[in-house]
């Protein structure tokens, strides 16, 4: 097992600027109103727990392996369109919660051939049709075994942002952090048609550490 390494292990610079806020804003209200400022306390604290990124251990043994590219819980594991490559494809998708870690990985090394953003709706993330309508961002890799995947980063109801890093002709690694997604949202992955699930519908998962599915040994022609 590798664990990867990040700038900020601790707090996700995304947050730094929310937590700077909460925290002033508390201490201010703190010395004019002392407890009652309890409130903003709590704020301060949930606001600190949503960005926290702590690095993860990512397993480095199975080339074909799958892992998850967020936090959450799966939501879909079902044999569906690839509406980015117009192909039939397993999907899996990963619901996270406003509680969870909201910093994205890669699921796989390889290359980066496109990086697509889509304007939508902000429907809740947990729904089916979240998938089509809400504001979204899909990268399109070819991994280094040989297979085309897709995974794509949806806004929530509550999300509001969503943060990409990587570009066409990047190589990202596995676990290796390439967005974020601001306050509750999902992340569907889509795979070969032959690749084998090895989660189940309500799991939950960890970032960059469980194994969503495993590719095939050999990629299917084009």
């Amino acid at each position: 097992m590798a664990k990867a390494h990040y700038p900020h292990p601790i707090l996700a610079r995304e947050g730094w600027p929310f937590i700077a806020v909460t925290l002033i804003a508390s201490l201010i209200i703190t010395c004019l109103f002392g407890a009652w400022s309890l409130p903003f306390w709590l704020i301060t604290i949930f606001v600190v727990q949503f960005f926290r990124d702590p690095a993860r251990e990512t397993p480095t043994h199975d080339a074909h392996a799958i892992t998850s590219p967020a936090d959450g819980r799966i939501v879909v594991v079902e044999k569906t369109q690839d509406p980015y490559r117009q192909c039939e494809a397993l999907k899996i998708s990963v619901f996270m919660n406003v509680f969870n870690v909201h910093s994205n990985r890669s699921p796989i090394e390889g290359k980066v051939e496109k990086v697509e953003y889509f304007p939508g709706l902000f429907v809740n993330a947990d729904l089916d049709k979240a998938s089509l309508e809400n504001e979204r961002n899909a990268v399109l890799m070819h991994t280094d075994t040989g297979h085309k995947i897709t995974f794509v980063q949806v806004a929530g109801l509550v999300a509001r942002r969503i943060l990409c890093y990587t570009k066409a002709t990047d190589r990202l690694y596995r676990g290796q952090r390439y967005g974020f997604i601001r306050f509750g949202s999902r992340v569907d992955l889509y795979l070969p048609v032959d690749a084998q699930a090895q989660v189940t519908i309500g799991q939950k998962v960890s970032a960059s550490t469980t194994v969503l599915a495993r590719l095939p040994e050999q990629s299917r022609p084009e």
